[in-house]
């Protein structure tokens, strides 16, 4: 029953328009662009080197968080989570699925990044399995974070927020702007958010050849444990 609701939840995400350009389009127009014009000083360096991490935090959180709070928001609003909850498929099954669904579209945001990344002019270092980790920990920070925002909101307000969150995050984050350039008080503040642990995370992995990015992975363990617990006492399904 989870593998067919997964199946069901992964086939939703791919045929929503708006989501395919929030998960998939956004990010590689980002990467591109960003790759390719001199619009931003990274103070040396490759410039696709210094990009192409960020913008894989950002497909995580567009998934993960923004794709998944709306989806979630309006599901509930029309009572679809309400229907399901009285089919054998348990509450946890229906969050397993989901889960499953958000990792498999990361999956595919992962390979068709790289791939285009590699295309120009990346290659990517490091070990692979602090990459996993990373990627693990980021989304099970951003799903708690869009589970508490669904489960607590109306849908049009879960809308208007996550998208809000998303820009924000997106400027603020050190995705394609390096957070060196902010104020030095800032920067400290920043490096505590989700989307900067986890570009900034992967950046030290896959360009730098780091090794295990533990200060990162516990601000993205701290975030997944607040909003996963807060989301827990809060979700309304109805």
């Amino acid at each position: 029953m989870v593998l067919a609701q997964a199946g069901a939840e992964i086939r939703a995400m791919l045929r929503n328009g708006e989501q395919l350009v929030l998960t998939l389009i956004i990010p590689i127009l980002l990467l591109v662009g960003f790759s390719l014009a001199p619009l931003i000083d990274i103070g040396g360096g490759s410039r696709v080197a210094f990009v192409a991490p960020g913008v894989l935090a950002l497909a995580v959180m567009s998934t993960a968080f923004t794709g998944q709070a709306i989806a979630t928001g309006f599901e509930r609003r029309y009572g679809v989570l309400k229907r399901l909850g009285a089919t054998p498929l348990s509450r946890t099954g229906l969050l397993l699925a989901k889960t499953a669904a958000v990792v498999a579209v990361e999956v595919l945001q992962v390979i068709v990044i790289g791939v285009v990344a590699v295309a120009l002019g990346w290659s990517p270092r490091g070990n692979p399995l602090w990459t996993v980790l990373l990627i693990l920990f980021g989304t099970a920070a951003f799903s708690g974070l869009g589970l508490l925002m669904a489960g607590t909101l109306r849908a049009e307000a879960t809308l208007a927020a996550a998208n809000l969150v998303y820009l924000v995050l997106l400027g603020l984050g050190g995705v394609v702007f390096p957070i060196e350039k902010f104020p030095e008080g800032v920067q400290h503040v920043l490096t505590l958010l989700p989307i900067t642990a986890l570009s900034d995370g992967l950046r030290g992995v896959l360009t730098s050849g780091g090794g295990l990015p533990v200060t990162q992975l516990l601000v993205l363990a701290c975030w997944a444990a607040g909003t996963l617990a807060l989301a827990a006492r809060t979700f309304r399904w109805e």
